[in-house]
C-alpha cells in the first residue's frame, strides 16, 4: 500500500472508532436519563433517546448486558397524574411537540454542518488523484500530441 492509502486507512479507522465511542457515550447517557426519569428501560427506548440503531446496541455486549439487566429490574411506574384541565393537556402536547422539533432541528443542523466537511474531503481526494495522474501522464500526453 502507498503511504497516502495507509494514512487514509488510518484516518478512516480513527474516525470510525471515534464515531463508535460517541455512540456508546450517547447510549450510556440515554440509559442514565431513562433511569433518572423512571421510564422503562428497553432497547427501543435507548435507541430513541440516544439516536442509535438496534444493531449498534445489540452488537455491544456491555451496553446490551446493562440494558437487559435494567430491563429485568424494571420498577413499576407511578400512575400518571391526570391533567387538571384541557389547557394543561394542550401545554403538555405542545411541549412534547417542541421537544421533538428541537431534536429534529439539531439533527438537521448537524447534517448540514457535516456535508461541507465531507465534500471538502472528497474534493481533496480528487485533487490528489488528479495530481498523481498528471505527474504520471507527462506533458506530451496531456496536450494530445508529441510530434506532428
Amino acid at each position: 500500500m502507498t503511504d497516502a492509502r495507509t494514512k487514509r486507512t488510518q484516518t478512516l479507522t480513527a474516525a470510525a472508532k471515534a464515531k463508535s465511542q460517541a455512540k456508546t457515550k450517547a447510549a450510556e447517557q440515554a440509559l442514565r436519563a431513562l433511569v433518572k426519569r423512571g421510564e422503562p428501560i428497553t432497547f427501543q427506548a435507548v435507541q430513541c433517546e440516544a439516536d442509535v440503531s438496534h444493531a449498534f446496541l445489540y452488537s455491544h455486549p456491555d451496553l446490551r448486558g446493562r440494558i437487559e439487566q435494567l430491563r429485568a429490574q424494571a420498577r413499576p411506574l407511578p400512575a400518571p397524574i391526570p391533567p387538571a384541565n384541557e389547557q394543561s393537556t394542550l401545554v403538555l402536547a405542545l411541549t412534547s411537540q417542541i421537544t421533538r422539533l428541537k431534536k429534529q432541528h439539531r439533527e438537521e443542523v448537524q447534517a448540514l454542518r457535516d456535508a461541507p466537511e465531507q465534500a471538502h474531503g472528497e474534493n481533496l481526494d480528487l485533487r490528489r488523484e488528479l495530481a498523481r495522474r498528471l505527474t504520471r501522464a507527462g506533458p506530451a500526453q496531456l496536450t494530445g500530441g508529441g510530434t506532428a
